[in-house]
């Protein structure tokens, strides 16, 4: 079953696939491979190639074309003979249990798809017993629909017709399908057993967050390798790891925050990708819970990632898919120090275009957009951090008084923000 993920941190190459349809055009297909070869970085791969295939949608039983899965197959056969090994291909999109076993059959070599390679970091991130037995059930979930190409060469000999399964099929049930029935029903039993553990896992965070007082709860969120845990240290004065890789934190991490004389509690949570699978998104729903019962959603924001604008859309829709959207928000638009835009030249008549837009002219249009709610900073060179104190503050006050309106003589005014360090 292991043979999905990759189990060791050590450096293998590989080939990425994906492909360019009427919904995903040749830009965003680039995008999106960009993202996964750093997903394979992160699980510790070094891409070599890249090979696209401009198509209607994806075949159904090889994902690309056949003339495309030989050429893939000619290039390992030529990385082979100059003994450079490819150790893995992987795709941009899900694979099905047929698709996954005809296209090893072709390549012979290990394949991934973006949901097994997802898991994988998820499985070398993992530190607590919480997300060790969330990340263990979601590769079960993942694994279950497609034990049957794991026993092929076990398949029982018989053929025919009618309900028995073929002529002479009676009492011919070969070992590969016993064997696959075990291990189906040791999955299964497996994956009960893991669903009683989060149960448990998920009663008690319950209670834990039921003693947290009476605070209000602020959440980070937003796309991964965003910047947020950079955000809780600054913001906590914590020690949360931060990495400039994807999914450097899984298990979430509550402080407790003290701006001026208000506190607050602060959780920074998981962070979300395009194409998130929707078993991990199931699978994690205790650490989604401190999303959806938060208070404040702090969003944060590359805004030096090219395609920023998308993520924000993919956040949202998480947001609303689990139940957490429409809450009092901030979006936080972070790594300023890293935007660079294209000076366009006021003789130049082409068509201007997002890479020419200004940080100034960033920060006016979507401070108009959002009705002011954001802030623009650096985490990493501590950009305007004290007025991102000072609106988180003024945010939480608000929440405070409406929650608790009989403690609001304990937190300063707004007219004493100047006080606050």
């Amino acid at each position: 079953m292991k043979e999905f993920v990759i189990s060791e941190a050590k450096t293998e190459t590989a080939v990425l696939v994906a492909l360019i349809t009427p919904q995903q055009d040749e830009r965003k297909t680039k995008e999106y491979l960009d993202e996964l070869e750093f997903l394979a970085e992160t699980a510790g791969a070094k891409t070599i190639r890249r090979f696209t295939q401009r198509t209607g949608g994806p075949n159904s039983t090889t994902y690309v074309g056949k003339g495309k899965l030989e050429e893939i197959a000619a290039f390992i056969k030529e990385e082979e003979d100059a003994e450079r090994e490819v150790g893995m291909v992987i795709f941009d999109d899900e694979l099905s249990a047929r698709q996954l076993k005809n296209i090893e059959a072709e390549l012979k070599v290990k394949i991934l798809d973006r949901t097994s390679l997802i898991l994988d970091i998820f499985a070398m991130r993992a530190q607590t017993a919480n997300a060790k037995t969330q990340v263990e059930l979601a590769q079960y979930r993942y694994l279950l629909p497609r034990l049957t190409r794991l026993w092929t060469h076990l398949e029982r000999q018989g053929g025919g017709s009618g309900s028995g399964g073929g002529k002479g099929s009676v009492g011919l049930r070969g070992p590969g399908e016993t064997q696959l029935e075990m291990d189906r029903r040791i999955i299964l039993d497996r994956m009960s057993l893991l669903k009683k553990r989060l149960v448990e896992i998920d009663r008690q965070k319950t209670t834990q967050r039921k003693n947290r007082g009476r605070l209000i709860r602020v959440a980070l969120v937003g796309y991964t390798n965003v910047g947020k845990s950079t955000l809780m240290n600054l913001l906590a004065k914590s020690d949360v790891f931060a990495e400039n890789k994807l999914f450097a934190t899984l298990d979430t991490t509550v402080r407790k925050v003290v701006v001026g004389n208000l506190p607050f509690l602060l959780a920074d949570t998981v962070g979300f990708i395009r194409k998130l699978p929707t078993d991990l998104v199931d699978s994690f729903k205790s650490t989604l819970d401190e999303v959806r019962e938060a208070d404040l959603l702090v969003h944060v924001v590359d805004i030096s990632h090219p395609d920023f604008e998308e993520q924000i859309e993919v956040v949202e829709r998480t947001l609303a898919e689990i139940g957490a959207g429409g809450k009092p928000s901030i979006v936080v638009f972070n790594k300023i120090d890293a935007y660079t835009y294209v000076h366009k030249d006021t003789d130049d008549l082409t068509p201007r275009t997002k890479e020419n837009w200004s940080l100034d002219e960033l920060e006016q249009s979507w401070m108009a957009k959002l009705e002011g709610e954001c802030i623009f900073i650096s985490a990493r060179e501590k950009t305007n951090i004290e007025a991102l104190r000072k609106k988180l503050y003024t945010m939480v006050r608000q929440l405070h008084v409406q929650k608790y309106p009989y403690n609001d003589f304990l937190y300063p005014s707004a007219d004493d923000l100047e006080s606050i360090e």
